[in-house]
């Protein structure tokens, strides 16, 4: 049986990389740290879901820190190895591009993805759902891309993402109703 301390440290650090790689960073209302939104990633990874992988939760956690922080792949292969940096990068959008072939090359990267990935971006999209909803207001754009990401997600889903897509596709479908 392996240690605890070797299985959760890494996670609970990756925890604290976010928080302190999110520092001074709000989400859309300005007032909410940005850091809330990979925390709850995090805990619709594992409450909602179901997946109790530490090192997909450590992905989910570290989820946005390469495309929205000055954090780069290097960084995170250091601390938590290439596998998780790897998904990280699977995650993260490429600035660089216009917005119609970063897009492109996103839902690539997501439709080619390992299952450890798929359910990451699953939780995103709920979170960023539920988000949007409790903002009182409706956002199509929310919902224009969430359908797209499914869409890209549903390719070669693999048994451990079926059941988060249908609780996102189901959240979307009663979001879109209201």
């Amino acid at each position: 049986m392996p240690e605890l301390s070797k299985t959760y440290r890494q996670l609970l650090e990756s925890v604290s990389f976010a928080a302190r790689a999110h520092e001074g960073q709000n989400r859309k209302d300005g007032k909410t740290p940005y850091a809330s939104h990979v925390f709850r990633v995090c805990l619709i990874l594992r409450h909602v879901f179901g997946i109790d992988d530490p090192r997909a939760l450590m992905a989910a956690a570290l989820h946005d820190t390469v495309e929205d922080t000055t954090t780069d792949f290097d960084d995170l292969q250091e601390k938590y190895g290439t596998e998780v940096a790897t998904w990280v990068g699977t995650l993260s959008k490429d600035k660089r591009l216009p917005d119609d072939a970063r897009e492109a090359a996103y839902a690539a990267g997501l439709a080619a993805g390992p299952w450890q990935v798929k359910v990451c971006k699953l939780a995103d999209i709920f979170d960023n759902l539920m988000d949007a909803t409790s903002q009182q207001q409706t956002n199509e754009r929310v919902f224009k891309r969430s359908r797209f990401y499914l869409e890209a997600l549903k390719q070669n889903l693999p048994k451990e993402a079926q059941r988060p897509w249908q609780m996102v596709s189901d959240l979307l479908r009663e979001l879109e109703g209201r």
